[in-house]
Formats: C-alpha cells, sequence, structure tokens
C-alpha cells in the first residue's frame, strides 16, 4: 500500500513507514517533521483510566526512538502535551527532562497545542481519528503541532494557535503553513443530534453555503455527518492563511485501518498515531 498522492508522500525506511507533506519538505534544511504509519507501531505514553503498563510505555518509547532516527533527530528532545481535547496551546521553550522526552509533565497537562522557535525541540501529538495540525512559519522559524478532535475544533484551536504564533512571535497568518494530517474524514464522522446543534451555534458565522458543505443529515438514521476537516480549512483561511499554505493530507484514518489506527475501527484497544516537527539545530 502507498498512500502517496500531490501533497505528502510515504516513506518506507528503517523498517518503519510514515508520510511527510511536500510542502514541508521544501524547508527541509530547516525542519524535521513526520506522521506515522503502522497498526503494528502505538505511540500511547499516557492512559486516562488508568496507568500504562511499564511494558506499554517502553515499547512507545522504542518507537518513537525508531521514527526520529528515520527523520534524523533525537527521541529524548520529545515535548508533548498531556492531551484532553482542549484549546490550551502552550509555547515551549526549554527541555524539562534531561536525558528522557518531556512526556506525562505536570507543566504540559491539559495540553493540546504546543509552539516554539526553539531549535532540536520535537513538538509531538497523538491521534486516532482526530486532527494533528503541523503549523510551520518559514519567515520567523516557528511551529506548532496541535491536537484538533471534534471537541477541539469546535472551541477553534488551530485559530487560537495562530493568534498565539502572532502575539507571541509576530508572524504575520499569510507566512503560515498548516498541513491537515490524517484523520476520520466526513463520510465516517456520524454524531447525534446532541453535537450537530453544537456545531451549528458555534459555527454560524461561516454562512449557509458553507454549512451545506460542512453538515449533512444522514436518512434513515437520525443522525448527521461532519466535516471537520472543511470546518479547519475555512477559519484558517478566514483568518489569514493563504488557501494554498493549507496543505491536507486527504486520507482518512477510517478508511484505511490496515495501515493506521482508527479510534471508531479499532474501539476500546484502539491505538495511536504520532505527528512531530522539530525545527533543525542550524535553522
Amino acid at each position: 500500500m502507498d498512500l502517496s498522492n500531490e501533497n505528502v508522500i510515504h516513506i518506507k525506511k528503517d523498517g518503519i513507514e510514515y508520510l511527510q507533506f511536500r510542502k514541508l519538505l521544501e524547508y527541509r534544511d530547516i525542519i524535521n517533521h513526520a506522521y506515522s504509519l503502522g497498526t503494528n507501531m502505538d505511540f500511547r505514553t499516557s492512559r486516562e483510566n488508568g496507568e500504562l503498563s511499564k511494558e506499554e510505555y517502553t515499547n512507545s518509547l522504542n518507537n518513537y526512538d525508531k521514527l526520529c532516527k528515520s527523520i534524523g533527530c533525537n527521541y529524548k528532545n520529545l515535548v508533548k502535551g498531556i492531551q484532553k481535547h482542549t484549546n490550551n496551546v502552550k509555547i515551549v521553550s526549554k527541555k524539562i527532562n534531561k536525558d528522557t522526552p518531556d512526556f506525562k509533565c505536570q507543566e504540559y497537562e491539559n495540553v493540546d497545542g504546543l509552539i516554539t522557535n526553539k531549535n532540536n525541540l520535537i513538538l509531538a501529538s497523538t491521534s486516532s481519528d482526530c486532527i494533528s495540525l503541523l503549523f510551520f512559519d518559514p519567515a520567523k522559524k516557528v511551529i506548532a503541532n496541535i491536537h484538533s478532535g471534534w471537541k477541539g475544533t469546535l472551541q477553534r484551536i488551530s485559530i487560537k494557535t495562530v493568534e498565539k504564533m502572532v502575539n507571541e512571535f509576530s508572524c504575520k497568518p499569510k507566512d503560515i503553513i498548516c498541513c491537515i494530517c490524517p484523520s476520520i474524514r466526513k463520510r465516517h464522522f456520524e454524531v447525534e443530534e446532541d453535537v450537530k446543534d453544537m456545531f451549528e451555534k458555534e459555527f454560524q458565522d461561516l454562512g449557509e453555503d458553507n454549512f451545506k458543505k460542512i453538515i449533512e443529515k444522514k436518512i434513515p438514521n437520525r443522525k448527521w455527518l461532519i466535516d471537520t476537516v472543511l470546518i479547519n480549512k475555512i477559519i484558517l483561511e478566514r483568518n489569514g492563511l493563504k488557501k494554498e499554505n493549507i496543505i491536507d493530507s486527504k486520507i482518512c484514518t477510517m478508511c484505511n485501518p490496515e495501515i493506521l489506527h482508527s479510534y471508531r475501527v479499532e474501539r476500546k484497544n484502539y491505538g495511536l498515531n504520532t505527528a512531530l516537527i522539530e525545527l533543525k539545530e542550524n535553522s
């Protein structure tokens, strides 16, 4: 299987597989990045209900080590928020742990987005149907990695990220590139009426024409399909990003369960994909 398309390249290297965005590869002298592939690889470092076993955690560390080595960086420089479907975005200025990744750190509790302009800090997010968004401003050399599930999208975490990049690092929206990693797509993202109502209320400013594309009633089972990817594209463009700088992987996690973890496919035993981005040392 090859998931390559006009926006992403499917890499097979050193016994592992991952995606890279063609647009970000134009800046390979400045940044490293990857989105993991393979259901044999799991990147879970914590568990909401109960402790992660030592074996599970060690396995995840080994997987991160392999992926990082494959793209030319050191997994010890990893930083990851403890994701809770919030719109909390935090600036990372330094590593906390000296010789191990910054996982499960209290400083990143309830944090779903990370931003930095520092070299050798690998920002990580995990997902299993949710959207990971990789941001990069080549003018100011600022990166961000955001976990935006349907709750994060509803809270406009992508826009909060752009605003923070502008306010804290003087980025200009027109310079920012946003890459949309694999996620569940509209044809599979089925919701009940209560969730549909929340989206209608929050995004009423997008207009009737956009709503026809975003929300679709699924008959006859009284459920709705929602396009969270399209929502992020629209609100990002409305907040100053150029349309050509919003790059969609165009890959559905639920359509590719043999190579991507999907919560709606795997259910309670679901694994996690990871997205990574790093400013290189001499950038």
